[in-house]
């Protein structure tokens, strides 16, 4: 079992940057495929970004392509996503979530509801 939980989330400009956290607990963490979805007020959760167990392979939502970075760090049982050049589309509620036996390239067209784990998210609000 893994326990997730964001940080990181807040107010910026457009044009700013964040860095959100996921800290997890439990022993299976490097062995989970994690990613971010985010879902604005009156949408859908959508796909962000994911990363493979090792770190080594990562996928995009092509509207955030170039401008956010996923990273995790196995030893100290955290993902990050780094958010560059944000504008107000961005605004959303951004959740971490884990897949125990699934792999990171499925991430991107998954049913969210299908994942085995998910923080309870921290809001992102970009000001134009």
């Amino acid at each position: 079992q893994v326990q997730l939980v964001e940080s990181g989330g807040g107010l910026v400009q457009a044009g700013g940057s964040l860095r959100l956290t996921c800290a997890a607990s439990g022993r299976t963490f490097s062995s989970t495929a994690m990613g971010w979805f985010r879902q604005a007020p009156g949408k859908e959760r959508d796909f962000v970004a994911a990363i493979n167990r090792g770190g080594t392979s990562t996928y995009y939502a092509d509207s955030v392509k170039g401008r956010f970075v996923i990273s995790r760090d196995n030893a100290k049982n955290t993902v990050y996503l780094q958010m560059n050049s944000l504008n107000s589309e961005d605004t959303a509620v951004y959740y971490c979530a884990g897949d125990k036996f699934g792999a990171a390239q499925t991430m991107p067209t998954i049913v969210p509801s299908l994942l085995d784990y998910w923080g309870r998210g921290t809001q992102v609000t970009v000001s134009s």
